[in-house]
């Protein structure tokens, strides 16, 4: 008789496991328990709130698309392609990862600033300056999340049956079609899954934003910078900026979340 696989959680890893969601759940808590909910509709009311509000959305919506459109093709050059370097490739693409964002800013402000190597170039000849607007918080948070993107979808494309493609090639498929009509829908998921993070990852971002593109109302200033700004004048405002945030990233990851699932689901 086939012994009854158990499905109980081992106990040493129980109390880890407790400490663990403990300490991430209980900072939130925390913040939901110290909000003025009094006061809740009038602070979001404030035009303040929904320029900034507003402005993190559309920003990293394009963010995101941005890094589907570059994102996508370098993690099938990193996935697939056989070339030389991309050990290091790889590496370089992942810098940002661990590069403290205010680096990231910086290196930004060296490249695309009125002085900077190709900034100086854009301004001269076609009199663009990118910093300190609405164009330098999606270039920010493009660094800093693209990344995401790009490893979610190298490892499904890694785990991926290559057996589908093989079979498209046989039957005279040229390698751009078989991406389209083989390769992306197999790893789908996983694209999705990185567009999730990267679209949360742009939503919080700070420091990269705050270097490069400043805390402008109305044109720069996101909500985490909203945020930071808050706490120093008004702490209560920005506790309710920061519900609001924790709202809207929570409710889109599980809105993501499910659609996708329900999809795959109804799929198989």
């Amino acid at each position: 008789m086939r012994r009854r696989r158990e499905t109980g959680v081992p106990a040493p890893l129980l109390v880890p496991a407790a400490v663990a969601v403990a300490f991430l759940v209980l900072p939130l808590a925390g913040l939901l328990v110290r909000t003025p909910w009094a006061d809740l509709p009038a602070q979001l009311a404030e035009p303040a709130v929904g320029q900034a509000l507003r402005l993190s959305l559309v920003s990293a919506t394009l963010a995101t698309g941005v890094s589907l459109l570059l994102g996508v093709p370098l993690a099938w050059v990193l996935a697939r392609s056989r070339a030389r370097g991309r050990s290091v490739l790889r590496a370089l693409v992942t810098v940002p990862l661990v590069l403290p964002p205010v680096v990231g800013g910086v290196a930004l402000f060296l490249v695309l600033g009125r002085q900077g190597i190709v900034g100086r170039w854009l301004d001269e000849a076609f009199g663009v300056t990118i910093p300190f607007t609405t164009t330098a918080v999606v270039i920010a948070e493009t660094f800093v999340a693209m990344p995401f993107l790009v490893i979610s979808v190298e490892g499904a494309l890694r785990a991926a049956d290559t057996r589908f493609e093989d079979a498209a090639a046989t039957l005279g498929a040229d390698r751009w079609t078989t991406f389209r009509r083989v390769t992306l829908p197999l790893v789908a998921p996983g694209v999705a899954a990185g567009a999730v993070l990267c679209w949360a990852r742009a939503l919080g971002e700070f420091g990269a934003t705050i270097t490069f593109a400043g805390n402008f109302p109305g044109t720069t200033q996101t909500m985490p910078l909203a945020v930071y700004l808050e706490l120093q004048s008004d702490p209560p405002a920005a506790i309710v900026l920061s519900v609001l945030l924790l709202a809207v990233s929570l409710g889109t990851l599980l809105l993501l979340r499910d659609r996708w699932l329900t999809r795959s689901g109804a799929a198989a």
